[in-house]
């Protein structure tokens, strides 16, 4: 049986939708890291009866192992949120115009 591929140069649907909703996923998760990061310290500071602020280091000690450095690095860093918020709202912007302007052309392609 003999399979007829698409012509050079043209993605296949699939690949295209494939192609999209990855680079949707991307822009979400890189805007949103900083306040998931805050977030996930500040759940398991909580959970282990740890202080956590951004006035300094506090002792976490966790199963032996003192964590309080590496949970303020995280807590800290959801301030980095007021960058990566604002630029993953215009990069989703770009991403809608870039999908309506190769939805439009495919639609012209079609029904030309």
């Amino acid at each position: 049986m003999m399979t007829v591929g698409l012509p050079t140069g043209q993605k296949s649907g699939r690949g295209l939708v494939l192609a999209f909703a990855l680079s949707a996923a991307v822009i979400v998760l890189l805007s949103l890291a900083p306040l998931i990061s805050a977030f996930v310290a500040s759940a398991i500071a909580d959970a282990n009866g740890c202080a956590l602020d951004e006035g300094g280091v506090h002792p976490c000690v966790i199963g032996g192992t003192d964590y309080g450095e590496t949970l303020s690095v995280m807590f800290v860093l959801g301030w980095l949120g007021l960058v990566t918020l604002p630029l993953g709202a215009l990069a989703a912007l770009v991403w809608c115009l870039v999908l309506v302007i190769v939805l439009v052309v495919k639609y012209r392609r079609k029904n030309s």
